[in-house]
């Protein structure tokens, strides 16, 4: 039995947004178990790819600090991202103790990596003209305060 309600759009939209994070949540917990790379995996994938395709280098303490986990969560973490062959690792010219973090194969599609992500942007593909805009400016917003929660 479905409750049928009249809400304003307001309410409509935060509804969608607590439904999502709530999406979110399942996803990161069948993640942890039974679902290929964790979620932090995906992130730092997906920094590491960000990185080298800006032309920079990124170290395991700057992915630590990025994804606001330990450094031994990193290291374990870059372990098993390297073993998969998905990363490489190069001696940092400038410091001898410190290694930077690149990416084995530059044809990978990221959205390999995260195909939640190239459904999402098929998805967005079908969205009004200028109505991503908005979207994107409204989750941003989102977004913003969940990150300042228990900051």
């Amino acid at each position: 039995m479905t409750i049928e309600t009249h809400d304003d759009p307001a309410t409509t939209a935060a509804r969608a947004v607590e439904r999502l994070r709530l999406a979110e949540a399942r996803l990161a917990r069948r993640r942890q178990s039974d679902c290929g790379p964790s979620e932090n995996a995906r992130s730092a994938m997906r920094l590491i790819l960000e990185r080298a395709d800006a032309g920079t280098s990124i170290t395991p303490t700057e992915i630590a600090q990025s994804l606001a986990i330990s450094t031994a969560s990193v290291t374990g973490m870059l372990d098993r991202l390297h073993a998969g062959g998905l990363i490489g690792f190069v001696a940092n010219p400038s410091d001898r103790r410190s290694k930077y973090v690149v990416p084995f194969d530059r044809d990978a599609d990221v959205d390999t990596i995260d195909p939640v992500t190239a459904r999402i942007r098929a998805f967005a593909l079908e969205l009004p003209e200028g109505a991503a805009d908005q979207v994107a400016a409204f989750l941003d917003r989102v977004r913003e305060v969940v990150d300042a929660e228990c900051a």
